[in-house]
């Protein structure tokens, strides 16, 4: 999705996300996005931990009745 933006499109964005937030809200609303990238990444390495750790415990399960 983003892969097709291009440069000249984020410069377009961050121009006008400095015009309508101001200089002084930028940092801010950078702080908030990486922390909610952050976030993200960890809730969806947890779920993906989760989901091998299924995976491993059913082939398990299936080893021991053979």
């Amino acid at each position: 999705m983003l892969s097709n933006i291009g440069v000249p499109g984020m410069i377009l964005i961050l121009v006008v996300a400095l015009i309508v937030f101001g200089p002084n809200k930028m940092p801010e609303i950078g702080r908030a996005l990486g922390r909610s990238i952050r976030e993200f990444k960890r809730a969806s390495e947890g779920l993906t931990d989760e989901i091998k750790k299924e995976i491993n415990k059913t082939d398990d399960d299936q080893d021991k009745k053979k």
